[in-house]
């Protein structure tokens, strides 16, 4: 099997930190994209065949394992405008999940807003975090944790700031949160509602 192309594979992405995509490879990237959500729409992901991607896009199957490499890459590269979104609001956007809002306020915000998007793409982030051993901890999740990080470092310089981030985003796991909605019939305000226990309990208001 032909290898993935380096740390584009699996990966959501950074703000800011893109790397310059060659025409005819951005080209491919849209064919191959629309391809997986054409067939995806009506099987789900985890049905389709690579081989299938490539005759839909028009491309050679190598250029889809190069390109994406596994599930997982995929299931990433189509929740990439939605990570985009994210990341701006949190960045650049207004408060409390922007800049401008006391910490615990902001951490707060954030958590709603990623189990929100986790609730609208449930599906392709489960494949994502699941699809990989490291699934989950690549890409935008070092974008995430170092957000979490740096606001938690403002309000607990007593703290190892880093813990604390991977402990406010273990909930938020995409194979969690299938389990509490499918399984155990938990609904978005329950959710939320234990979300802001926890940040409570490690953040100081």
């Amino acid at each position: 099997m032909p290898r993935a192309e380096g740390s584009r594979r699996g990966q959501l992405p950074v703000v800011g930190a893109e790397l310059p995509e060659r025409a005819d490879a951005a080209r491919n990237r849209r064919k191959i994209l629309a391809a997986v959500r054409t067939l995806a729409a009506s099987r789900g992901l985890d049905s389709i065949s690579f081989d299938e991607v490539a005759t839909a896009a028009g491309v050679g199957v190598g250029t889809v394992y190069r390109r994406f490499g596994d599930k997982s890459g995929l299931a990433y590269a189509l929740l990439d405008d939605s990570e985009r979104a994210l990341q701006t609001a949190f960045l650049q956007g207004p408060p409390p999940l922007g800049p401008g809002a006391p910490p615990r306020e902001r951490i707060t915000a954030f958590l709603h807003a990623y189990l929100d998007r986790l609730l609208a793409e449930t599906d392709l982030l489960l494949a994502a975090e699941t699809g990989a051993p490291t699934g989950r901890h690549t890409g935008a999740y070092a974008a995430h944790r170092a957000h979490l990080a740096g606001l938690a470092a403002q309000a607990r310089p007593d703290a190892d700031a880093g813990y604390l981030a991977d402990a406010l985003l273990a909930p938020l796991a995409a194979p969690l949160i299938v389990h509490q909605t499918r399984d155990l019939g938990m609904d978005r305000d329950r959710i939320r509602s234990g979300l802001d226990t926890l940040a409570r309990a490690l953040i100081p208001g």
